[in-house]
């Protein structure tokens, strides 16, 4: 299936680049372009695109707005300079499926857009810790007891790649800080994955933080 996707920011030139990006990839397709918040609402009604890339800050309606008035027909990433918690929780809480950060990179990029159609949320690695610890303080501090066992289950090397997940670490950071290949990094991650049945790097961190791991 061809993932239809919208781009919204006020830079052309950023407009243009993100739309180079993701048409090179042989499973999206950019189906339109927009330059403020109301030609993007006007772009989803027009193209129903299953996603929508939005910066935050745009001229007439700004990306948080546009998000919670389309999140609940076309998922939606935010894309933005700002690293901003209030941000972040503003997206989520408006029904975001990801937040990036403009410098996160192409393979994010296009690994956003991707999660969002699965349903699940991806989140710039170095906004993950501030947000999960967020999350904790004002949610239970007592993880349930089979998130505690799994993590306690994982094996030495599993807990390593966990922190370090967690602690917003990219693949490429953990290889060298642990001396290890690409793919073996890789291989650890889809290993925790399922042994914690976490659907993507977010959830790993969550249990990780949930079960005192990171204290």
């Amino acid at each position: 299936m061809t993932i239809r996707v919208l781009v919204a920011d006020d830079q052309e030139m950023v407009r243009m680049g993100f739309a180079m990006i993701l048409d090179a990839a042989p499973d999206i397709d950019v189906v339109a372009q927009a330059a403020d918040g109301v030609q993007s609402i006007e772009a989803v009604r027009a193209h129903h695109p299953d996603v929508a890339l939005l910066d935050i800050r745009m001229p007439r309606l700004d990306g948080l707005e546009v998000c919670a008035r389309i999140s609940a027909d076309t998922r939606v990433v935010i894309v933005t300079t700002f690293n901003d918690d209030d941000y972040v929780d503003t997206a989520l809480a408006n029904g975001a499926s990801g937040f990036l950060l403009k410098d996160s990179g192409p393979d994010l990029l296009l690994a956003a857009v991707r999660a969002a159609v699965a349903g699940d949320a991806l989140i710039s690695p170095e906004l993950t810790t501030g947000l999960l610890r967020r999350t904790r303080e004002t949610g239970s501090r007592r993880a349930p007891a089979e998130i505690t066992e799994a993590v306690g289950a994982l094996t030495p090397r599993e807990l390593d790649v966990t922190r370090l997940v967690a602690a917003g670490a990219t693949n490429a950071e953990i290889g060298t800080q642990l001396f290890l290949s690409l793919g073996t990094v890789k291989t650890h991650v889809a290993s925790i994955q399922r042994r914690l049945a976490a659907r993507n790097r977010v959830e790993i961190a969550a249990r990780a933080w949930q079960s005192g791991l990171m204290d």
